[in-house]
């Protein structure tokens, strides 16, 4: 999906979806993996993150601290969402004539990249730290410690390839600015090609000369033969 355009694309419609290409990606296995590591993470929640003892109250198997459990489910929500958005934007992305989209779909996706693999590191401490704090009295036949564990795996998975989503993201970024920084196609022209005198002259006429950057900007002649740089003298000013 990398080509020579600016941003990581190439002109509108120049290439056409290929599915293969697309799923062998590096950056669209690494995405593919970050949703089903979240969606492992907010499934073993739910599923085996709550036990009752003696009781019909749900507790959280880290530290009875529903807290940890509810972090865990939100933050596993959001990035299995943001992953099949991302992956919806990768398949649209060669398709974006406007070097200002492009950018900006760079751009969230570098924001978006980056704060998750933050929260996942986050969440990692946080959920590691609450089961260390758990006591085997508060897990009566080790209920959830499997569904824990893989949890907190999980998470630091997470961390990795929201990581390796980051640095590609912003690797995408720098690129593209680079190619588009000395880049004219922002300015409007004029008719033609034509140049816009700096200095009008009156009756429509143009003072042509060789040495423009060094023509003095009044001139008392009109006559590009007589139009040379000539030495000014200097006048004391006693």
């Amino acid at each position: 999906m990398e080509s020579a355009g600016a941003y990581g694309a190439g002109r509108a419609g120049s290439t056409s979806f290929d599915p293969v290409a697309f799923f062998t990606h590096p950056r669209t296995v690494v995405r593919l993996l970050s949703w089903v590591f979240s969606m492992v993470v907010f499934s073993c929640i739910v599923n085996e993150g709550y036990i009752n003892i003696g009781s019909e109250r749900l507790l959280c198997v880290f530290n009875n601290n529903n807290d940890a459990c509810n972090y865990g489910i939100t933050v596993g929500v959001a990035s299995f969402l943001g992953s099949i958005c991302f992956l919806l934007l990768d398949v649209y992305f060669p398709s974006m004539s406007s070097v200002k989209d492009r950018r900006r779909a760079v751009l969230l996706d570098l924001v978006f990249s980056g704060l998750a693999s933050f929260l996942w590191f986050v969440g990692f401490c946080f959920l590691a730290n609450q089961w260390q704090a758990t006591t085997p009295e508060e897990l009566p036949l080790a209920q959830g410690s499997d569904a824990a564990r893989a949890t907190i795996a999980f998470c630091f998975f997470s961390i990795l390839t929201w990581a390796v989503l980051t640095l590609s993201a912003l690797r995408r970024y720098l690129s593209g600015a680079n190619m588009t920084l000395f880049t004219w196609q922002h300015m409007d022209h004029t008719h033609g090609s034509a140049r816009a005198t700096p200095y009008p002259i009156a009756n429509g006429a143009t003072i042509v000369t060789t040495n423009p950057y060094q023509a003095p900007p009044f001139t008392e002649t009109l006559d590009p033969q007589k139009l040379t740089q000539q030495p000014r003298r200097i006048t004391p000013a006693f």
